[in-house]
Order: structure tokens, then C-alpha cells, then sequence
């Protein structure tokens, strides 16, 4: 998948040659419900705890920066491109970027619920707690391949 976008898209792989492979969510059900909403295109932005990302390994995105969505058993399905990016706090977070991502209802009330109870679950594995004040990650992303599901290219 990565081949044939990289030969579809060299300028956007030589600023961004970088990238990662990984799924949404922290189970095979919630990567497959959440990559559903990409591959219809309601969804075009996630969130992920910074320290996340430290526990896995794993840079915190960079605008540009690639990844390749698995679904839930791993099977590669499309490549996203990080558009925007900035930390915040939970209770910083607004409805527009709750509407971006695409889950529930949409609501900014939907959006912290469930999002509390998955990064409470998500510490509690990593052996911590979570907190309102750690920070977030907010990242707006495109699906750049493959063709049949890759937003419009802005010129």
C-alpha cells in the first residue's frame, strides 16, 4: 500500500517519508467502528493522550506525518496524512473538533464522555491514572489513498 502511494504521490512522501502503522482504538471492535466512519468519511480527526504515545514507543505526530489505519485484525486499509495538530487539556477541547471526529452523536457531551471512560481504560492497562489536565493530542487528518476513499487533493 505504502509502494503504490509513495509512486502516486512522491512529493508527499519526500516531505513526509516517515510513517507508522497502527489502528483507532484499543480493541478490534472500536478499530473497526472507528475506521468505518473514516472509510464513509465522517470521520477526520482522532485524539490521543501524550503520553500514549510515549508508552508505545511511538514520535507524537508531526503535520504531514503519515499512517497507515489498519482495521481490527491488522489489515492495512488506507493511508491518513496529519493536516493539524495541537495540544490541549480535555476541557479545552470544543464541539467543532468533538463534530470532527465523527463518533456518537457528534456532541461535545458525547465526545468527553466516551472519551474519559477509553483514556481511563487506556491508563488503567499502561498502570496509571488518568487525568483531565494531561495533555491531548488533537490531530485533523486526510485519507491521502487509497483512491476510492482519499479526500480531494486542495491544490
Amino acid at each position: 500500500m505504502w509502494a503504490q502511494y509513495a509512486r502516486a504521490r512522491p512529493e508527499a512522501v519526500a516531505l513526509s517519508p516517515e510513517y507508522s502503522v497502527e489502528r483507532f482504538g484499543d480493541s478490534e471492535g472500536l478499530a473497526d467502528e472507528l475506521l468505518e466512519l473514516v472509510l464513509i468519511g465522517r470521520k477526520r480527526a482522532t485524539a490521543g493522550l501524550v503520553a500514549e504515545f510515549l508508552a508505545e514507543g511511538d514520535d507524537v505526530p508531526r503535520i504531514g506525518s503519515h499512517w497507515i489505519a489498519c482495521d481490527g485484525r491488522g489489515v492495512p486499509r488506507v493511508i491518513i496524512r496529519s493536516v493539524e495538530l495541537r495540544l490541549s487539556a480535555f476541557d479545552d477541547v470544543d464541539a467543532q473538533f468533538a463534530f470532527d471526529e465523527g463518533e456518537d452523536d457528534r456532541s461535545l457531551e458525547s465526545w468527553r464522555r466516551n472519551h474519559r471512560r477509553y483514556w481511563e481504560r487506556v491508563t488503567s492497562a499502561l498502570g496509571t491514572t488518568w487525568s483531565e489536565t494531561d495533555e491531548i493530542v488533537l490531530q485533523r487528518f486526510s485519507v491521502v489513498w487509497p483512491p476510492e476513499f482519499a479526500d480531494p487533493v486542495r491544490p
